[in-house]
């Protein structure tokens, strides 16, 4: 790909404007943000992809491997995602649930274009097209909103039988068949007709996350606004930074600093994060040079919009003669979303939960010419399939035993506010069934 640079006046809104054309000119685009936000190992670059110059293939055997294999192949740059359902091909798993969204498994491309706007307004773009051109085009959009059709969320999942199942849950872990379980419930929305820009827009502003991300393939689409990195690797260095433990903002600069070190020091948050690194650690081993894996920061607290959250940050290197693609592959899916121990987790998940994840739980991101990656956790997304105007998010919390359920319920609800708030008409509350 070639490289041409050239400045605007307003970078956010020039940015704004080429999201608003691509979505209306192409069936693939995906969108990194950063907001603005400070993070560990840094948050992900401001780039807009638009356009599938190519499809990796994943016809035929392991997905991770053919990615790896069409990336060698081709060294180019590749942007897409891993569904959660391809823990399916990782152990002797099934999904029982209906896929009532209907995103492939998993898809990446190489796009036609590239183009990173930095907050100087400095816009790089990377493509084989006439770049003048599509200055031109993006410049001269004029954006027209579509008119939305709200309705009211619905659960998949009643609050009494969330409760009954947090409790069996707990029963689970007392019996010793796990230790942990992140269990997880859908809202949704039906005859719904959603202008996707501008949904997403609205919950950047509302929720803005440093690993937010937005997906348009063909008439689907995704509308992040996660928190959470799940795997980057830099040269030989990779970096995982799970959370576990959240609690909501203070209305007051003294709620909000009581809050906080109410979360730094509640055992039950820091046994759940040390039990999430503790997985994440043993995942990371099995593609890391002997010795190497580390805790760089263990418990740290992050303040975001809407919520703090409780973060630790661990990192390997890279055994030799290891694909990167099998340090994906062993870490996924991220322990953050399953719990310990992994495989009887994902199989009590599928016996208890009410719907299948897809997307959700997955990981989005984009891989480097030179085999580097980032790749986020997808939550706090709102997806939404235009043809059936079906939209859906899920959210959840990890159980351990000494979990109390109504707590459990609240802290779903917690995090459920920032799409409801943007995907709901106003004198609409939600509903369970």
């Amino acid at each position: 790909m070639n490289s041409v640079r050239f400045a605007v006046d307003n970078a956010e809104s020039w940015r704004w404007n080429a999201l608003r054309w691509a979505t209306t000119q192409h069936a693939f685009v995906m969108w990194f943000a950063s907001n603005g936000i400070e993070y560990p190992n840094n948050p992900f670059p401001d780039r807009l992809c638009i356009g599938a110059k190519r499809v990796v293939s994943f016809a035929d055997g392991d997905a991770f491997s053919a990615l790896f294999r069409a990336h060698r192949a081709d060294p180019a740059f590749l942007v897409g995602y891993f569904g959660y359902d391809l823990k399916n091909q990782l152990e002797a798993l099934h999904s029982r649930h209906p896929d009532r969204l209907g995103f492939p498994e998993i898809y990446f491309a190489e796009p036609e274009w590239v183009i990173d706007v930095d907050p100087a307004g400095i816009v790089t773009v990377w493509g084989d097209g006439d770049v003048q051109s599509l200055r031109t085009a993006i410049d001269q959009h004029s954006f027209q909103p579509l008119q939305q059709t709200l309705s009211a969320v619905q659960c998949r999942v009643s609050r009494a039988n969330y409760l009954a199942n947090v409790e069996r849950i707990r029963q689970y872990i007392k019996e010793g068949e796990v230790y942990e379980l992140n269990y997880c419930v859908e809202f949704f929305a039906e005859n719904v007709i959603l202008d996707p820009v501008a949904t997403y827009e609205a919950l950047t502003r509302r929720s803005p996350m440093p690993f937010s991300t937005f997906l348009k393939l063909d008439n689907r689409y995704l509308m992040g606004a996660s928190p959470e990195r799940f795997l980057k690797k830099s040269g030989n260095r990779l970096v995982s930074q799970p959370i576990k433990g959240t609690i909501r903002r203070g209305q007051s600069l003294e709620e909000d600093e009581r809050l906080r070190t109410q979360l730094l020091n509640s055992e039950k948050e820091r046994a759940e994060n040390l039990m999430i690194v503790d997985l994440v650690r043993n995942d990371l081993a099995r593609s890391a040079q002997t010795g190497s894996v580390r805790v760089e920061e263990l418990f740290g607290i992050y303040t975001f919009r809407q919520v703090h959250q409780m973060i630790s940050t661990v990192s390997a290197t890279l055994r030799e003669g290891v694909a990167w693609s099998d340090a994906i592959k062993y870490a996924f899916p991220m322990g953050s979303m399953t719990g310990a121990p992994k495989i009887r987790a994902m199989e009590l998940i599928d016996e208890l939960e009410a719907s299948r994840r897809g997307l959700f739980s997955g990981a989005i991101g984009f891989i480097t010419p030179d085999g580097d990656f980032d790749f986020n956790v997808v939550i706090r997304s709102l997806q939404y399939t235009a043809d059936s105007h079906y939209a859906s998010f899920s959210v959840g919390s990890a159980i351990t035993y000494d979990a109390d359920p109504a707590q459990e319920w609240d802290e779903c609800l917690l995090k459920a506010q920032a799409i409801r708030s943007i995907l709901e008409p106003a004198t609409t509350s939600v509903t369970a069934g």
